[in-house]
């Protein structure tokens, strides 16, 4: 896990004359820059669900306050992607059935827009990168890998839209969706099965071809979520 720089701060090179008004650039505070590297940990499977996280361990290991810690916490709280459990302490969450439909509602609200608007074309060679990091890391059998590089996929699609704001979405949506792969990932071939979904998507795109790849990209998302529901549902042995 990088480490941060607690005393970091705003360049204040920008010059004024007396009385006239300064620009100011708003800088992230350390606790949000905290809570966006928890963040993306959970995202890339480093922090699988029912991870105990410790305010010593992490103070130490990012060189910041227990204080920071305690507040980065509190964001991902927020955002269901951590758990406080009485005299035990924060968990990352185990997502269930019930977060399923809502992530997927997210998911084509931003993704499919994001695609159906194109990008441009070195937006969608990270969409490509993407494809072939898969590729890769399946041909090395390598699922921790493939995992990562599918969240790389469904991440460069929101990119090309160019707006942080989404980005910043995506992020907790890329968190929570591997909160709830993690179950169904249990199987191998998880990832693998969406490797050729993916690339006829990138395809899609590299032609022009818009409205295809949204096409497309709804399918995946109408399989993918049918197939978490029932990996998810109460009754089935593997949810328990």
């Amino acid at each position: 896990m990088a480490t941060l720089n607690p005393n970091a701060e705003a360049d204040p090179s920008l010059g004024s004359t007396a009385g006239a008004s300064r620009l100011r650039v708003a800088v992230p505070s350390v606790a949000t820059r905290v809570a966006a590297e928890l963040r993306l940990q959970i995202a890339e499977g480093a922090l699988p669900p029912a991870t105990q996280l410790k305010e010593e361990a992490l103070s130490d290991e990012l060189g910041v306050s227990r204080n920071t810690v305690r507040e980065a916490f509190a964001e991902l709280v927020s955002e269901r992607l951590l758990v406080r459990q009485p005299n035990r302490g924060v968990f990352v969450a185990s997502l269930g059935a019930t977060d399923i439909h809502d992530v997927y509602t997210v998911r084509r609200a931003i993704e499919v827009s994001a695609v159906r608007g194109g990008g441009s074309p070195e937006s969608i060679a990270l969409v490509r990168a993407a494809v072939e990091e898969g590729k890769s890391a399946a041909a090395a059998g390598d699922s921790e890998r493939l995992g990562s590089a599918n969240q790389h996929f469904h991440g460069a699609l929101v990119a090309m839209a160019g707006s942080e704001r989404l980005n910043t979405i995506m992020s907790q949506v890329l968190a929570e969706m591997r909160l709830f792969f993690h179950k169904a990932a249990v199987d191998g071939g998880f990832y693998q099965d969406y490797l050729a979904d993916n690339d006829q998507i990138c395809k899609a795109l590299e032609a022009g071809d818009t409205e295809l790849a949204a096409e497309r990209l709804t399918d995946y998302l109408a399989r993918s979520e049918e197939r978490q529901a029932a990996v998810h549902a109460p009754e089935n042995p593997a949810s328990k």
